[in-house]
């Protein structure tokens, strides 16, 4: 089997040949295979209004979010400062006073 490129839009890894295409069946994305693949660094993590965040920005959150297994709320403008960007569903790692280390949804923050 040939280690052919994820996705460049979805990071999906089902990608296939077809002809001198390579195609995404998961978001239908086709590019060309003589394309340069992107790097993990050209990923670009946006908040909930379409901002783009880095590592280190301070971000604030904009709805109530349950922390899971714990019966504590994340509350509606609390501040997060010095964020890092991950990778996985939760793109934010991040301290919370009063709550500690957790991973934050881009969708649920915007930037400060």
């Amino acid at each position: 089997m040939s280690a052919l490129p994820h996705c460049p839009q979805c990071r999906s890894v089902l990608t296939y040949e077809d002809g001198i295409q390579l195609v995404c069946p998961e978001c239908g994305h086709e590019w060309p295979k003589e394309a340069v693949p992107e790097t993990r660094d050209a990923r670009v993590i946006r908040d909930a209004h379409g901002t783009e965040l880095r590592d280190g920005d301070t971000v604030t959150v904009i709805k109530d979010l349950k922390v899971k297994g714990s019966s504590l709320v994340v509350k509606v403008g609390t501040k997060v400062k010095n964020i890092r960007l991950a990778d996985g569903d939760h793109d934010i790692d991040c301290k919370i006073d009063g709550i500690g280390a957790m991973g934050l949804k881009s969708e649920f923050v915007r930037k400060a």
